[in-house]
């Protein structure tokens, strides 16, 4: 049976850091495809697309030779099975939104975890006899992409109940789905080491298994509310409230709170009078939801922050997909010049460079998880000194009169938040710009620092994109803003191909 949004909230430190450790081993992996495709090849997938003119050498690859031919028919029809996950993987979030904001995330993370098992599954049974099973790859790659964004997407609606930390627990969860690139790099050196490629997949899928079941253990039926409504800390008895004396910390606070708004747009209680009655009533059975939180998708969706939002958002993924695409030509040029005609010494050099250069790029990946933490604290920066805005004529009389009172004018929430948010949006920005400037020196040592800022802004603009979206608008509209956003991104990215073809 699923948890109550009561029982929920006394286990989000456990929710929130298996959420980031399942985000990390389980969500968005496909973005170490270099790894995996090394592995497919190596254990012969398609490998029968390549005759003996069209063959390459194994050993090109950095791998001991083996009986299985490769080639590039199949190097692009395993591509194909990417480009099909990687779609999933980011189209899929605006259908994952809309069920989520109708379903909750439960059953929609249960899903996820199904999903991403029967992926590994199916990639380990393939791998036992890879010339008539290679198909398979297609569906495990697709089932692996839908799994981890659904792990992700649920994930984003967990750090709400972590209050004023509320963006920097999003940063974490963005920046752990953003290093799970470095999974399948992890996987290859046990590959490397001699374990067999169904066991690791067969492994993989079990543990999936376990995502499965502490969802279905700890994670609550509904979905987790905003801070501002806090309906899983409202929801106390009232004789629970009265009788205990220790009643301190967030639940004395919360309910002082909304007893003082109350007070604020209500006046003084006449005496006899049922004003106090709302706010025993919100302890019992639940607050009454502000009109603030009842408008409808339409006028959040046509709203000029949104719509605004999708073009730095479109621009930085097509850059930072692009990017990853065409790094090793980059990487390349730099070595060899551009030249047509390379020496075969200067080319060897060049494919140890380029090696040695995408192995840092993909370690340098779990930076996302160290960095991302920053930019939620720029979202939440002084969000405990603030206080809620106006909320009619006695809030406003109620603001004169503290202010008569206290020479500090007061910070009002939601002025904070959309300061915090430009501060991160200009921020992010600036990086993106600095990680343009310094791809196109030509000058290797510096390209360390290009894989920093790369990592930094690919972590960075979903961060700061998700806490917006959760700062502005309510909690019931943010799963299918993200997902319109992340599917109207994924299409401007897909001129990645084009700007490929002709550099």
């Amino acid at each position: 049976m699923a948890l109550t949004l009561q029982q929920a909230y006394h286990r989000r430190w456990w929710m929130a850091c298996t959420a980031i450790l399942e985000n990390l081993f389980f969500s968005a992996v496909l973005l170490g495809w270099g790894s995996l495709l090394i592995m497919l090849k190596h254990e012969g997938f398609y490998s029968n697309m390549c005759t003996g003119e069209n063959r390459t050498n194994g050993s090109a690859l950095g791998l001991p030779p083996h009986h299985w031919p490769s080639c590039v028919e199949q190097e692009e029809m395993l591509n194909l099975g990417f480009t099909i996950g990687s779609f999933l993987l980011s189209a899929a979030t605006l259908p994952l939104g809309v069920l989520m904001d109708r379903l909750g995330p439960r059953p929609l993370r249960l899903l996820g975890s199904f999903s991403f098992a029967v992926s590994c599954a199916l990639m380990a049974l393939a791998a036992y006899d890879p010339p008539v099973l290679s198909p398979l790859i297609f569906l495990g790659l697709s089932l692996n992409g839908f799994g981890g964004i659904c792990l992700t997407f649920t994930s984003l609606t967990l750090p709400n109940m972590f209050g004023n930390l509320r963006s920097t627990f999003m940063a974490l969860m963005i920046g752990s789905y953003a290093s799970s690139a470095i999974t399948f790099p992890a996987v290859k050196l046990i590959y490397d080491a001699g374990v067999s490629f169904s066991t690791i997949m067969l492994t993989w899928s079990g543990l999936a298994c376990l995502i499965f079941l502490n969802c279905l253990v700890n994670w609550p039926k509904e979905s987790f509310p905003a801070p501002e409504e806090a309906n899983y800390t409202k929801k106390i008895k009232l004789s629970e409230l009265a009788l205990d004396h220790r009643v301190t910390g967030d639940r004395f606070y919360i309910h002082v709170t909304t007893v003082g708004q109350r007070l604020s747009q209500k006046g003084l209680c006449p005496q006899g009078g049922m004003e106090l009655c709302p706010s025993t009533q919100d302890l019992c059975h639940g607050a009454t939801v502000p009109a603030e939180y009842s408008i409808p998708l339409r006028r959040s969706v046509c709203s000029p922050i949104f719509l605004w939002s999708l073009i730095p958002m479109g621009m930085t993924q097509l850059r930072v997909i692009f990017y990853m695409a065409a790094m090793n030509k980059m990487l390349e040029f730099q070595v060899t010049g551009g030249s047509p005609d390379v020496p075969e010494e200067l080319m060897e050099k060049a494919e140890d460079t380029v090696g040695f250069y995408a192995s840092i790029f993909g370690v340098m990946q779990l930076l996302c998880l160290v960095t991302c933490p920053f930019i939620g604290y720029v979202m939440d920066w002084r969000m405990k000194d603030c206080v809620d805005g106006p909320l009619g004529t006695g809030a406003t009389m109620a603001a004169g009169a503290g202010a008569e009172k206290s020479p500090a004018r007061p910070r009002y929430r939601k002025i904070q938040k959309l300061t915090n948010a430009i501060r991160a949006f200009t921020f992010t920005n600036l990086l993106l710009m600095g990680f343009g400037v310094t791809c196109l020196i030509n000058n290797l040592p510096l390209q360390f620092l290009t894989f920093v800022l790369h990592t930094m802004v690919r972590g960075f603009f979903h961060s700061a994109c998700g806490g917006l979206y959760a700062a502005v608008y309510p909690s019931s509209h943010f799963g299918t803003l993200t997902g319109l956003q992340s599917l109207i991104s994924a299409i401007f990215a897909l001129l990645q191909q084009p700007l490929f073809m002709v550099m």
